[in-house]
């Protein structure tokens, strides 16, 4: 398992994080809201302990954006606010589980495991249809691309070339195969009408968190910014 733990003390992140791998999961660690969602939007971890009391964003704040944004990561909120209202505001939010504090060990590690094994399930019902990257959301049935909830305006041919690119998450796809596709037996178009698809889909992408990479002599590549 791979856990984001957005704690903002250095102590409790300290022995959460020693602990955690000790039982083999693997731990990233951060202490203030902005750069945890940067992190979570960058790369999606299994599940994310979440405490509330953070600076710059507090845990709300990263949550509510986390899920506008479209990232389904399950949650663990992790917090010494333990009152039912905030359970509940919590969970309105958007997290799936809450402990309070203190907690017992065990059943942290228990809680997580059950929250992966309950999205994993999910995934494996509804993963064969869509394929998500960051924090977009790309729907093979109806070949639309999503930021969080929102529909991107794309042509026809950026569509296309989309559905290629993504036809293989993490492969590099030849000009010469997008081509191809994206222009299928339309022999009057020149071959570097390519890159001008390529062109206008990467300055679409700009701020969804995915970034369209030409890798000489292999081709184009979607990715995630900074996985």
């Amino acid at each position: 398992m791979q856990l984001l733990l957005v704690e903002d003390d250095p102590t409790m992140q300290t022995t959460l994080t020693r602990a955690l791998e000790r039982r083999g999961i693997r731990v990233t660690a951060l202490g203030e809201g902005h750069g945890a969602l940067a992190r979570w939007s960058s790369h999606p971890p299994d599940a994310v302990v979440l405490d509330l009391t953070l600076p710059g964003l507090d845990g709300l704040q990263v949550l509510e954006q986390a899920r506008a944004r479209g990232l389904r990561t399950p949650v663990l909120i992790l917090t010494a606010r333990g009152t039912v209202g905030d359970r509940v505001v919590g969970l309105n939010a958007g997290a799936d589980d809450y402990l309070p504090k203190p907690f017992d060990l065990d059943e942290l590690e228990a809680r997580l495991h059950a929250l992966v094994r309950r999205s994993d399930v999910t995934q494996a019902k509804s993963g064969s249809n869509s394929i998500q990257i960051g924090a977009v959301r790309y729907e093979k049935e109806s070949g639309a691309l999503y930021l969080g909830d929102t529909a991107l305006e794309l042509t026809p041919r950026e569509l296309a070339l989309v559905h290629a690119l993504l036809a293989r998450p993490g492969h590099a796809v030849t000009k010469e195969r997008l081509y191809e596709l994206v222009f299928p037996g339309q022999l009057d178009v020149q071959y570097e009408a390519i890159e001008v698809v390529v062109y206008r889909l990467r300055k679409k992408l700009t701020d969804t968190g995915l970034t369209l990479m030409t890798l000489r002599g292999l081709g184009y590549l979607i990715k995630a910014e900074g996985a």
